[in-house]
Parts: C-alpha cells; structure tokens; sequence
C-alpha cells in the first residue's frame, strides 16, 4: 500500500511540473515590457510571422546591415530575409511535425545541444506578416542582435551548412546559444524585441504571446 502511495506521489509530482511551467509561462507571456521609446520613427519596416508554432523576423534585404547581410546567401529576386533560431536536431530532423519523434522534443527541451539560424527568402509580403514600424535605433539594435546571433569561424564568417535547407529559398547557419524549455525559439525572438527597445512580452516560449501584441 505505502508502495502503491508513494508511486501515486511521484506520479501525480509528475504532472505538476509542466503545469506549473504552463502556469508561469501563461503569466509572464501576458505581461508586457512597454516600448522604451514612442517617437522617432523612420519609414523602417520589420514583419513579424509564425507558422502556428515558430516565430520569425522577416526584414526587407536592402535594410539589413553590411554586418549582418555579409555571409548570407541572397537572390536577386530576394526582397525579403526571414530570421529563425532552433534546435540543431529539430530543425533538420523535423522539416514536417509528422517527422517529430519523442526524442527529439524531449532532447531539444531538456538537454544541451547546439542551435542554427534559419533565413528563409522572400519576394515580397506574406500575407499573414505583421508589420511593425520601427526607429532607425531600434532597428539597428536589431540588426546588432541578429549579427551576434550567428557563431563565425576563424575567418570571421557564418558558418552556412551546405545543402541542408528545406527549399532552394532557405538555408541553416551556425548559431549561438542552447535550446532549451526556457530558451526556446520564440523566446529568442522576444528577447530580439526587448534588447532592441520594442514592445515585447517579459518572457515567453509561445508564439501567440507576441503575436497578440502587435495585432
């Protein structure tokens, strides 16, 4: 009985965990950190987009930085350059949710491993961006954060992976950082908001959070 008692403890110690990750998460996804700075805006503009799950930065190519634009592959053709952070494993593993398996969540959430970049290109607007207007600061603050997201070798360059994009318009690079539960895709692109000055959530590892925000 006290057998039985004990696994029901650690059973039910289970289930509270992610609740409680769920709880908190929900709480400081609806808190907003308020734009540092209303005025001064120029005619930049960022787009914001997720695909249900996964947020992006879409940025039009001719206002990208020399900084950040150099060591990217571009098109011609290419007016637009999206920005996503993730797990290295999920993200050449896991083209579609269908190929996701339970080891590489649970892998990506709870243990160490490395990151990638992934820069999609785009003619033009999608429809389901969000538009936000920017300052020339925030927008530089941006640009900044994007750079230094990127790991370069020995020569000071990205570190493109050859032939592991999922179309002819997107490539992987070399990234900074660790995935983890509390450091997750979306995170990153409000962490990208807060240090550039805009409006962001005060941490959030959904999509949504930000999303609703700027709607």
């Amino acid at each position: 009985m006290n057998r039985i008692r004990k696994l029901l403890k650690w059973f039910l110690n289970l289930l509270l965990l992610p609740l409680m990750y769920l709880i908190v998460s929900m709480i400081l996804t609806l808190i907003t950190v308020d734009r540092k700075s209303a005025s001064s805006f120029s005619n930049k503009s960022i787009f914001l987009h997720s695909n249900g799950v996964h947020l992006d930065i879409a940025i039009p190519k001719n206002d990208l930085t020399i900084e950040l634009k150099n060591g990217i592959k571009h098109l011609e053709s290419a007016n637009y350059l999206s920005f996503g952070w993730g797990d290295e494993d999920f993200y050449l593993n896991t083209p579609t949710w269908g190929d996701l398996t339970f080891k590489t969540a649970f892998n990506a959430m709870f243990l160490t491993s490395s990151t990638l970049i992934h820069v999609t290109r785009y003619q033009q607007i999608q429809t389901d961006w969000i538009e936000i207007k920017v300052s020339e600061s925030e927008f530089e603050r941006l640009n900044l954060y994007l750079s230094n997201s990127f790991k370069n070798d020995e020569n000071g360059m990205k570190v493109l992976l050859q032939n592991r994009g999922y179309t002819n318009y997107d490539d992987f690079y070399k990234s900074h950082g660790s995935y983890s539960c509390f450091n997750t895709c979306n995170s990153w692109v409000n962490t990208a908001f807060k240090e550039s000055g805009l409006k962001a959530c005060l941490w959030t590892p959904f999509d949504f959070g930000l999303m609703n925000k700027y709607r």
